[in-house]
C-alpha cells in the first residue's frame, strides 16, 4: 500500500500536467477533471476534513506548503479509484499514459510526464511511510511542473472547482 500510494501521488501529478505553456492549461483541466471525479469518494472513505480539500485547491500554489500527510493518502485514494496503480501496488506506467493521452497529451508528454513521476518516486523511495511518500513524490513533481512553467493558472483551478 505503501508503494501505491507513492504512484498515485505521481499519477495525480500526470493528471494535472500539460504538454506546453499554452496548451497546458487545456490539458491540465481536462485531465483534473478525471481526478476530481473521485474527490468525494476518498474524502467520504478517508474521513478527511476540509483542510485536505483547502490542500487540493491550493495543490498548483508554489508558495503553499503541502505539509498534510493526509493529503498523500488522499491522492493515493483517487489513483487507485482510477485504476492507475497495478496489482504490485505501483504506478502502472501504460495506463497512466493512456490516462494523459486521453485527456488530451501527445505519447511525448504522456511518456515525460511518467517519467517525470518515476524520476520523484525514485527520489523518495526511502520515506517508508506511504502516505508521506507520496505527499514528498506529489511535491517533487509539482516542482518540476513549475520549473516547465506548466503549472495551471489559479483561473484555471477556480474554473475547474466551480465546473
Amino acid at each position: 500500500m505503501a508503494d501505491s500510494r507513492l504512484r498515485l501521488a505521481c499519477l495525480l501529478c500526470v493528471i494535472f500536467a500539460a504538454g506546453s505553456v499554452t496548451a497546458s492549461k487545456e490539458l491540465i483541466s481536462k485531465m483534473s477533471t478525471g481526478f476530481t471525479k473521485v474527490v468525494d469518494q476518498c474524502k467520504t472513505e478517508l474521513n478527511v476534513g476540509e483542510h485536505i480539500m483547502q490542500d487540493m485547491y491550493n495543490f498548483w500554489r508554489e508558495e503553499y506548503e503541502l505539509v498534510n500527510r493526509d493529503l498523500g493518502c488522499m491522492i493515493m485514494c483517487m489513483a487507485v479509484k482510477l485504476d492507475l496503480i497495478g496489482a504490485d501496488q505501483k504506478m502502472h506506467h501504460g495506463k497512466a499514459e493512456d490516462f494523459a493521452k486521453s485527456h488530451g497529451a501527445d505519447d511525448a508528454v504522456a511518456k515525460q510526464l511518467v517519467g517525470m513521476i518515476h524520476d520523484c518516486e525514485n527520489t523518495h523511495q526511502g520515506v517508508e511511510d506511504g502516505c508521506s511518500r507520496t505527499l514528498e513524490v506529489a511535491k517533487c513533481f509539482r516542482t518540476k511542473i513549475h520549473e516547465l512553467k506548466w503549472a495551471p493558472s489559479m483561473e484555471v483551478v477556480m474554473e475547474e472547482i466551480m465546473a
